[in-house]
């Protein structure tokens, strides 16, 4: 066995351990954080299979960015674990069957990738001399440009959504227009009125103050 298939099954038994552990956990930021050490180990099979541009995206987009968010919002929001797992064990059956299917459907179709028919060293080699993401780069923006361009498209929608969604007005807040400020006036900031002096007599009630002496 080379060192290669050696780092090979190392890094595949990491990456499912914790990929098991991210649905088994009972704490949501322990689950976070598995799923961080599931993508590290995704990253290093990549590297191994000379995908040097996704690894590092992987790490740096997934791992730098989008675990960081979700345990920011994981920590800040106070979840209640207790009530998420009521009714676990009764929906179980059917979670565990939908999962078997899948599970049935992805082998059938990723079976047939798994068969070799030419040598690995031949189909590494990038054609004219370029590095994989160059290779990458190349077909991205030539043959998968509209692809990518409406994928773009899609998440930028998305994200348009996602902020309309969220974004409510709340009653207590102290928001002010912009425009309202801009068109406001002096006279509008400011009202002089004229009272008349008033003298505040004394209430008869009120017991007189005592002197003390020392």
């Amino acid at each position: 066995m080379s060192v290669t298939t050696g780092l090979f099954y190392a890094f595949s038994a990491v990456l499912l351990f914790a990929a098991f552990r991210v649905i088994t956990a009972r704490n949501p930021v322990h689950a976070a954080l598995f799923l961080v050490l599931t993508f590290f180990q995704a990253s290093m099979i990549w590297m191994l299979l000379e995908a040097e541009f996704l690894s590092i995206t992987l790490v740096l987009v997934y791992v730098g960015a989008v675990m960081v968010l979700f345990l920011f919002v994981v920590m800040m929001m106070d979840i209640n674990v207790e009530n998420l797992r009521a009714g676990f064990w009764t929906h179980f059956p059917l979670a565990a069957l939908v999962g078997v299917v899948i599970a049935l459907e992805m082998a059938a179709v990723l079976m047939g990738g798994f068969r070799v028919v030419e040598d690995p060293s031949v189909i590494s080699q990038a054609p004219g001399g370029l590095s994989n993401t160059q290779q990458l780069g190349k077909l991205i923006y030539t043959q998968y440009l509209y692809p990518l361009e409406i994928a773009a498209a899609i998440l930028l929608v998305a994200m348009i959504a996602a902020i309309a969604l969220t974004l409510r007005a709340r009653k207590d807040s102290k928001y002010v227009s912009p425009g309202d400020q801009v068109r406001v006036k002096a006279a509008d900031r400011m009202t002089v009125l004229k009272m008349q002096a008033t003298q505040v007599s004394p209430d008869p009630t009120e017991a007189a103050p005592t002197e003390t002496k020392v």
